[in-house]
């Protein structure tokens, strides 16, 4: 599978373009917009017009830009491109770690739809086989998170694999022509690698440890817009309830939003969760060990305390 014909099956987007400070000040008093990748509670609430039936009284839009992983995302959330967005555990550390203008909003627990694929003839059978091997994944992503969780449980350090870094468009055509030898991602790719590459799971994320993903504001959208923040993540759990127990409808959704073939998007909606809900102290004391992780390999610059930028919804 080439790059053009992976591309197809992903049909990406181009992210959010720079705008000027004097644009985005502007369309601040109009639009909420909102950053989302190519499955997930935002692309349900997208395609059910949730958020839009919510402002439409306020007189606001909901722009919607789509990302191909989550660090560009923050980047745009951060510069004040967007003004929410959702992402795996390890983007916001990084981001945090680079003095990013992001606070975590909201969280949603990942019990599955991401971990490692190896190809299915591959002589790699456990996780210790991966010692010496080209693992691919996108730097600073859920799955650089996952690489390190399944290394600690097999007893291997970051130095005894060959890390590649990729984001998935390049990942999936560079694991289906033996560039690398395991491939760390998430739904829908995770799902494509499975179906279209007949590609062999290693393991799920949910075997290693506990991941969450990360609804992540401005922080000046948080602070100036607070109402308008907690009237998103309210609109979402409407959304989240809805998608628990309408499956092969949020399945249709995922396709017809992300253009993701509906076969790969039906496999990655029966697996995924759609909750949403608080940062709680044990979901912070989770993502520490996760910073505190990428610290102790010099991954990020410096030590960081998740909780300084734990937004919380003003009492009414």
């Amino acid at each position: 599978m080439d790059r053009r014909t992976f591309l197809k099956l992903t049909s990406v987007v181009t992210a959010a373009s720079a705008m000027t400070p004097a644009v985005l000040r502007a369309q601040a008093e109009t639009e909420v917009r909102i950053g989302y990748q190519k499955t997930g509670l935002l692309v349900i609430a997208r395609q059910r017009g949730t958020l839009e039936k919510r402002f439409a009284s306020e007189g606001l839009q909901v722009k919607w830009v789509e990302f191909t992983s989550g660090p560009p995302l923050l980047e745009a959330v951060s510069n004040g491109s967007l003004d929410f967005g959702a992402v795996g555990d390890s983007p916001p550390i990084f981001a945090q770690a680079a003095n990013a203008n992001i606070v975590y909003a909201a969280s949603s627990p990942i019990s599955n739809g991401q971990g490692i694929l190896v190809p299915q003839g591959s002589s790699i059978k456990t996780i210790s086989d991966l010692k010496g091997k080209r693992v691919g994944f996108t730097k600073g992503s859920s799955a650089h998170n996952v690489v390190l969780l399944t290394l600690e449980k097999a007893g291997l350090t970051y130095a005894d694999i060959a890390p590649v870094y990729l984001t998935p468009p390049d990942a999936g055509p560079a694991f289906a022509n033996g560039s690398i030898d395991a491939w760390a991602v998430w739904d829908p790719y995770f799902a494509i690698g499975e179906k279209k590459q007949n590609a062999r799971i290693l393991i799920n994320a949910h075997e290693v440890g506990k991941t969450n993903a990360f609804f992540i504001a401005n922080r000046d959208f948080a602070n100036k817009r607070p109402g308008q923040l907690s009237s998103v993540i309210a609109g979402l759990a409407i959304a989240a309830e809805w998608a628990e127990g309408h499956r092969e409808e949020v399945a249709k959704s995922l396709h017809e939003i992300t253009g993701v073939p509906l076969d790969i998007q039906t496999v990655a909606a029966n697996r995924a969760t759609f909750a949403i809900g608080p940062v709680t102290d044990e979901v912070i004391e989770t993502q520490q060990r996760v910073a505190d992780g990428f610290t102790k390999l010099g991954l990020i610059p410096r030590q960081i305390k998740v909780r300084d930028i734990v937004w919380r919804a003003p009492q009414t």
